[in-house]
Order: structure tokens, then C-alpha cells, then sequence
């Protein structure tokens, strides 16, 4: 059974949640992410968490949101108590859970990769814990021919076989045969849906693996709602985060969700090296994807070349941009602030600091903003501000305008 939802989860449903009860219609008008993220600073500034607007002398509160939400549209959304009551018991039906920011048990790796901008809610069935085991990322098309699907599927039982989950969007074609592979060797499977949740949850090929601690599945969007090309879009950041690597075994050229997943990876996030499979037919995405700094598949062949792709991922030896994060250096652990999801900057050690430096020289061969490098390393703005004005201090780097960003000195660029 789905264990008590905590206030501040219920607080955070009625606010974003659609509930659809059954009917394919969201009820009311739910926040946007946006618009719940400038609510969540909000509260934050004001020392209050989501649980306290539903409390009986919430009013005053609810009057202090106005400035980012109006106060109406609040209490209409605070007001589905009822409603909500209805879906949880449809989803306690159906071994669905939720989990909000505000829960401990949120996946540790969306909290600290995608901070604010993870979902303020995410549902799912099977074992959550599976969510923090990384693993490799397979992505690619739902329209493939039979030998793409074997190939996918070898990699699938490749993972299983050396103790790695794949990370799946859990669509048909190139996802669905890479979950399948790994299921049927006996290995760990985490999906990140774009819809259909439930309908998943019940179907039987599934069963067993989520019964078993196989699968998990996992999805930012209502268990009930139907399938959205924009929700199929914003769950792509989802896979990489939680994963170690990643592989595109196809994809179009310039159009389509495993494009501009794998294009926003390598241009924006990069969490994870993005690798693109190197043998049979060549495509002109792949291609593309090469030249825009995706590596090549070493199409391993037993479970030791397998886990060197882990290992050189790991210890940033791998021909990427992407340095070892932060968060694996220093262990921290992510901590709420009021029951929500901020994380907490890591303190000042000496020994931190010499750990990241030369990942952070590294990264400075090109001109790269405070926030690009705190997203690279893992870490809070405050964090990489400070750790970027020692490196200043110290002559290491320097602030140019015209790219705005900081840089390595001209004299250290070719040490």
C-alpha cells in the first residue's frame, strides 16, 4: 500500500496536480511549473513551506502569495481536498505512489542535478530506490526495423549482466527494447514516462518486474493523462538525470524528442556523457549529434569493456566536457530547507576546493557563466560564485565581458 502522503506532498498536489479522477479532465486550473517555482521562493522567503496554506488560519498567508499568485486562484486550488482524497485512493488501488521535493524520499539525483527545476511532484510504481542507482540511458527512436531492436536489446542484457540499470523513456521501438533486454537477464529497469502511467502500472508484461524490484516506473504527469509531444519533451532531461551515461542508438536529424533530448544534454545540462552507437547503418542525426560533441560508442562486448565506459564517466577521463560532478566528490547529502527542496551550499574545506579546481580549470578553456559552471559541477550558484573568486583571487581565471564569462589567463590556456 502507497504509504501517508505527507502535508506538505498534499499541499503540493492540490496545487499542481490536475487530479484527474478517472474522467481524462484535469479539474481546475493547477499551477504551472513556472508558476509553482516562483511560489516555492516565495514561501521559502517567508520561512513557510506548502503544508501551512492548508492550514485553518491559512488566510493571512494565502493573502502574502499574492504578489506571484492571486489569492483566488489559490483557495480555489487549496479547495479540491476532497477531489484529491478521490485520486488517492485510485492510485492507492494501483501501487502508484507520489513523492513530492519535500519528501525524503524524492530521487536524490533529480533534487541535486535539476534543483528548483525538478518536478514539484512525481508518481510512480515499483521500487523508488531504484531511481538513485544511475546506470546508462538508452534513448532513441519508436520506429526502428528488427535490427536496431536486437542491437538494443544486447545492450539491455549487457547492463544486466554487469550490474547497471537502464534508464528508459519507456516508449516504443528503441526504449521498450532496451527495458526488455535487461528484464528478461534478470537486470534493473528505470522509466520515466511521458503519460499513461497507470495504464503501464497494469500492464501484465510489467507486473512481475515491478513486483520483483526490477522496475520502476516514474512519470512528472497525472498517472491518467494522455500522451503530450511537450510532456514527451520535458521528460527527457529526467532520463539523463538520472543516469551515469548515456547512448542514442538513433535518431532524426534536427526534429523529434531523442534530438532535442540529446542535443539539450550536450548544449545545456550535461549531466552524463552522451555516446552514439557507432556500428551498422549510419544516420544523418548521429552523425550530427558527433559533431556536436557526442562520443562514440566502444560497443563493448562483455561486462569488463562495459563498465570502462562507467569508470571513464566517473573519473572525467572520458573525451568530454562533462568533469566529475561535485556531489560525487564530496558525498554530500541534500537536506530541505522548510520541508522543501532547497540544498544547502557545501561548506568552504580546503580539501573541496582542490578536489574541483582543476575540473573547474578544465571546464575554463572557453568562457562559461557562474551558473554554467555550477550546473556542470553539480553545485549551488553560491557555491561555484565562491570557488570562482578564489581562482580569481589566486590570478588562475579571469571576468571578461565580450563573452560574458569567466576564463583561464591567456598564459594558462596553453600550460
Amino acid at each position: 500500500m502507497m504509504p501517508e502522503l505527507s502535508p506538505n506532498t498534499k499541499a503540493i498536489l492540490l496545487l499542481t496536480a490536475p487530479l484527474i479522477a478517472g474522467s481524462g479532465q484535469p479539474s481546475s486550473d493547477p499551477l504551472s511549473p513556472g508558476e509553482y517555482k516562483r511560489l516555492a521562493r516565495h514561501l521559502r522567503e517567508l520561512q513557510r513551506q506548502p503544508a501551512d496554506l492548508v492550514l485553518s488560519d491559512a488566510s493571512e498567508l494565502v493573502r502574502a502569495c499574492q504578489p506571484v499568485i492571486d489569492a483566488e486562484r489559490l483557495l480555489r486550488l487549496l479547495g479540491r481536498g476532497f477531489l484529491l482524497s478521490q485520486v488517492i485512493e485510485r492510485w492507492q488501488a494501483r501501487a502508484i505512489w507520489v513523492v513530492s521535493r519535500a519528501d525524503a524520499t524524492y530521487p536524490r539525483r533529480l533534487k541535486v542535478r535539476l534543483r528548483e527545476d525538478a518536478p514539484a511532484v512525481l508518481y510512480g510504481c515499483g521500487d523508488i530506490g531504484l531511481l538513485d542507482t544511475g546506470g546508462l540511458a538508452v534513448v532513441g527512436s519508436r520506429h526502428v526495423d528488427e535490427v536496431l531492436i536486437d542491437y538494443t536489446m544486447a545492450i539491455g542484457e549487457l547492463a544486466a549482466h554487469a550490474g547497471r540499470s537502464i534508464v528508459s523513456g519507456g516508449a516504443k521501438g528503441i526504449d521498450q527494447a532496451a527495458m526488455r533486454g535487461a528484464l528478461e537477464s534478470g537486470g534493473r529497469v528505470c522509466a520515466v514516462l511521458a503519460d499513461s502511467l497507470e495504464k503501464m502500472a497494469m500492464h501484465r508484461e510489467y507486473r512481475n518486474a515491478l513486483l520483483d524490484g526490477q522496475l520502476v516506473l516514474s512519470s512528472p504527469y497525472d498517472p491518467s493523462a494522455g500522451f503530450h509531444v511537450g510532456h514527451a519533451m520535458q521528460r527527457n532531461k529526467l532520463i539523463y538525470a538520472l543516469a551515469d551515461a548515456a547512448l542514442v542508438v538513433s535518431s532524426d536529424l534536427g526534429k523529434g524528442g531523442t534530438w532535442s533530448g540529446a542535443i539539450e544534454q550536450l548544449a545545456k545540462f550535461r549531466f552524463v556523457p552522451v555516446h552514439v552507437r557507432t556500428t551498422g547503418i549510419r544516420s544523418d542525426g548521429l552523425d550530427e549529434l558527433s559533431k556536436r560533441g557526442a562520443l562514440a560508442w566502444p560497443e563493448p562486448q562483455d561486462t569488463a569493456s562495459f563498465d570502462v565506459v562507467f569508470d571513464a564517466a566517473a573519473t572525467g577521463t572520458a573525451d568530454t566536457p562533462q568533469p566529475e560532478p561535485a556531489m560525487a566528490i564530496s558525498q554530500r547529502q541534500a537536506k530541505p530547507e522548510f520541508g522543501e527542496d532547497d540544498i544547502p551550499d557545501l561548506p568552504p574545506a580546503d580539501v573541496l576546493f582542490l578536489a574541483v579546481r582543476e575540473a573547474i580549470q578544465r571546464l575554463l578553456k572557453a568562457p562559461m557563466k557562474d551558473a554554467e559552471i555550477a550546473t556542470a559541477l553539480d553545485v549551488s550558484n553560491a557555491q561555484a560564485k565562491a570557488w570562482l573568486q578564489r581562482l580569481l583571487d589566486d590570478g588562475i581565471i579571469e571576468k571578461q565581458t565580450k563573452p560574458a564569462g569567466y576564463i583561464l589567463k591567456s598564459e594558462q590556456l596553453f600550460e
